[in-house]
């Protein structure tokens, strides 16, 4: 591996590492439950025990009423859906989107792990662009930081109902899904609500401060790595000012209320700023 992908690798690991082990472990823990209970052992039945419990089989034998002991079953597998399109590619304050997406996925998987859960990692543009299956242990994610960083996918558009579709076919067990992207799609809600009635699915959305409010800036040529296509826009025009902004805002709230319909939680994270205090947040509403 060329020695500065090593260090990058190594800068997001331990960055990642920390965060995890000194903020998330137990807001992780406590947030995301296990697929369910399980069976642990059988004893005496005690004043207060619901005895619906009871195991009749071997009070029968034992002649005196026992109960069955159940646990949380704690493992759990982790999934993360992280849009690679062409957009993740801006940012103007001190990182792109895709930075940002890399240090939050690998915060993440970094708290699977020290909860023992498994962990995989889908990557989409308008297409399936790869697919890591779940496991655990440090190589395994140090593989999914290195292919976060180093990845180039072959599309740059986006179809975040495709990724959901594919997830859901692939994944018929349910898992913690973290749904990493900036959201500028249409389209998507059946393959929302579908991945949503199996899965445990919070989404993430990654946004630049530029990309919210247009600032007068004069006349600025823009790129759209999506589409490739470029456009002139007079920043200091007032009425062409309030429209964009109102055209985001329109779509923000669109997004942030498909989202409640469905019942996933959402955490808004900003490009170049702490994503600490808002997943902590996102966290603690769930615990």
């Amino acid at each position: 591996m060329d020695e500065d992908i090593i260090k990058k690798v190594r800068k997001i690991e331990i960055k990642a590492r920390g965060l995890s082990q000194q903020m998330f472990s137990g807001e992780y823990h406590s947030a995301f439950k296990g697929r369910g209970m399980v069976f642990s052992e059988v004893r005496e039945y005690q004043y207060g025990d619901d005895v619906r419990n009871i195991d009749w089989n071997v009070t029968a034998r034992l002649a005196h009423p026992y109960v069955k002991v159940f646990e949380e079953e704690r493992e759990l597998t982790v999934m993360l859906l992280v849009d690679v399109s062409g957009s993740g590619r801006f940012g103007t304050n001190r990182q792109f989107k895709e930075e940002l997406a890399a240090e939050v996925a690998a915060t993440l998987a970094f708290s699977a792990i020290a909860n023992n859960d498994k962990v995989g990692m889908l990557l989409f543009s308008d297409r399936i662009e790869k697919y890591i299956p779940p496991k655990k242990g440090r190589t395994h994610i140090l593989r999914i930081i290195r292919e976060l960083i180093t990845f180039r996918p072959q599309s740059s558009g986006t179809d975040i109902g495709n990724a959901l579709s594919y997830f859901y076919n692939m994944n018929k067990r349910r898992c913690t899904t973290f749904l990493l992207s900036d959201f500028f799609d249409e389209g998507y809600n059946d393959a929302l609500k579908l991945a949503a009635g199996r899965h445990d699915l919070v989404a993430l959305r990654l946004v630049d401060r530029r990309e919210e409010r247009l600032e007068n800036v004069g006349l600025v040529k823009f790129y759209d790595p999506e589409s490739t296509e470029t456009l002139w826009v007079d920043t200091g025009d007032d009425a062409v000012r309030r429209a964009v902004d109102a055209r985001v805002a329109e779509h923000t709230a669109r997004t942030e209320a498909t989202l409640r319909r469905y019942g996933i939680d959402m955490a808004t994270l900003y490009t170049g700023e702490d994503f600490v205090k808002p997943l902590r947040g996102l966290l603690s509403r769930r615990s």
